[in-house]
């Protein structure tokens, strides 16, 4: 038997150092460094804002705003913080006149004055309806076509395009054809983020990836997409680079906050979930190695894990694909559904966040579903799916042990090399990040720079999902496997629904342990 490189199982592998730059698995973790470094040696950059609201959406909050204007007012009317109170009046009078330019000027002149607020309390409170207020009085469209804004759209698109032309140089691939491709993706990707950037939709959950895939879906399945365009669709290269950049965000501290709740919920759920899914893939005959992509998809956290899990078992960039496609398309009911289902019943928050958290396989649709349930019930969504990310680098080192040893002949052993081959590099890469930011930078250093990264982060996720769009068809995605993937997908995340919602109760509801404190 011989393994992917050709080499025959039981011989020694020589060291090929090209695939150090050659490789997407290896290139990704360097591009994704280098971001971070920049940023680490002091850098600074705006994302564009693709946020807005609409008159009528901005006409609906006026009472909630008159109300709180008026409150503030009074507050510090009682509390002697005359500067507060006379722009609390200035800004309920811009107020009535619904002039949103007016209302935000006005908004930004109290955020101002609560600097000079004597009592903090009545500082922080006037400090945060300023902000609240100037925010939504200025998302506007105009706002988003300024020329600032394009600018510094235009300013992303070409680090961003330069990144990706250093990648392509480095693995050999047409830098022409890249060059040509990259900026249709970019403006695809642009589109998702204005469409995504309105309040409304915003706020039921439909994401920037939920509308980058549906582009890329719609692209790929009536105009098709053009061989000149297919170079500059890189759906691992960009996705792993994003991951890359997560690790410096999923910090080990993490573990900490989370205690030892959150982690056995993850383990019990993980371990069961991956066993079901195995079991059941296997019975409907699909082969271990899209079962265990599709297993970890479905029990730790969706496309992040089905990368990993592809790359460990060097699983077929189709089935990855395929994979993928069904976590994005099912988180959709998922993350509407589930935190409407926990307000139903009158779940705790600590229940329907472990719950949510534990289930949902995208970190952005846990934290919408989460945004749904409440912000106490987001903050232990969060934190519980942070622990399950924290979980994959282990996942893909058992799982490339596990392929190199169904690789073996009986009596033959896989060498430490072969178990190398198989590992995804850019785990490592994950992994390198989360503990330079964890234990080797002060906390404050650690956010201001993840603040950017985690921005740019999204941009390389909303970039490979819009690629995955455009590498799907429909027609493949229902004929692949007689449908049977789509099949174990469904039953597995129906188990999955139903297991973590026992174990959340157990473990958050007060049941076995006191009810956490987050």
């Amino acid at each position: 038997k011989y393994t992917q490189k050709g080499v025959k199982m039981g011989e020694r592998q020589a060291i090929d150092w090209t695939t150090l730059w050659k490789k997407d698995d290896w290139m990704s973790v360097w591009i994704g460094f280098l971001i971070l470094i920049v940023f680490m040696a002091g850098v600074t950059f705006k994302l564009p804002s693709w946020r807005w609201m609409t008159d009528g959406a901005f006409g609906e909050k006026f009472a909630g705003f008159n109300k709180k204007v008026e409150s503030l007012g009074k507050d510090a009317e009682a509390k002697d913080e005359k500067g507060i109170q006379a722009q609390a009046v200035a800004l309920k009078t811009a107020l009535e006149s619904k002039d949103r330019k007016a209302i935000g000027d006005a908004a930004g002149k109290l955020e101002k004055s609560a600097k000079d607020a004597k009592n903090k309390d009545i500082g922080k409170k006037a400090d945060k309806l300023g902000k609240d207020i100037k925010r939504d009085a200025g998302s506007t469209i105009e706002k988003i076509m300024s020329g600032a804004n394009l600018l510094n759209a235009l300013y992303l698109l070409i680090g961003l395009w330069i990144l990706g032309l250093i990648g392509m140089a480095f693995m050999g691939m047409p830098v022409g054809k890249f060059t040509l491709g990259f900026p249709i993706i970019f403006i695809l990707s642009a589109i998702s983020f204005f469409v995504a950037g309105n309040t409304t939709l915003s706020y039921y959950g439909l994401e920037v990836v939920f509308w980058a895939l549906l582009f890329g879906l719609l692209v790929s399945n009536t105009i098709g997409v053009p061989d000149w365009l297919k170079t500059a669709v890189k759906t691992e290269f960009f996705i792993k680079i994003g991951l890359v950049l997560l690790g410096a965000e999923v910090l080990f501290t993490t573990i900490a906050k989370v205690g030892a709740y959150g982690m056995v919920q993850s383990i019990i759920v993980i371990g069961a979930v991956f066993y079901v899914t195995m079991w059941v893939a296997r019975k409907i005959g699909l082969d271990d190695e899209f079962a265990s992509i599709l297993g970890s998809a479905v029990s730790i956290c969706g496309v992040s894990a089905a990368i990993a899990a592809g790359g460990a078992v060097k699983g077929d960039q189709k089935k990855i694909s395929h994979t993928i496609s069904l976590v994005l398309l099912c988180a959709i009911p998922m993350l509407i559904f589930q935190p409407l289902i926990a307000k139903a019943v009158g779940m705790s928050a600590a229940v329907a966040g472990a719950w949510i958290g534990g289930t949902i396989d995208t970190t952005g649709a846990v934290v919408a579903a989460g945004a749904i349930a409440g912000d106490a019930a987001m903050a232990v969504a969060v934190v519980v799916k942070m622990a399950q990310n924290v979980l994959i680098g282990a996942a893909a080192f058992l799982l490339a042990i596990w392929f190199t040893f169904k690789g073996q002949t009986t009596g033959e052993k896989p060498s430490a090399m072969e178990i190398w081959f198989r590992f995804p590099k850019f785990v490592v890469g994950f992994i390198v990040a989360s503990i330079v930011f964890s234990f080797l930078m002060p906390e404050a250093s650690a956010k201001a720079v993840t603040g950017i990264t985690a921005g740019i982060r999204g941009w390389w996720f909303t970039l490979a999902f819009l690629c995955i769009g455009l590498d799907t068809k429909f027609k493949e995605l229902v004929s692949m496997g007689g449908g049977k993937p789509a099949a174990v997908f469904i039953i597995a995340q129906g188990f999955n629904v139903i297991w973590t919602l026992i174990f959340a109760y157990l473990i958050f509801g007060g049941i076995l342990f006191p009810v956490p404190k987050f």
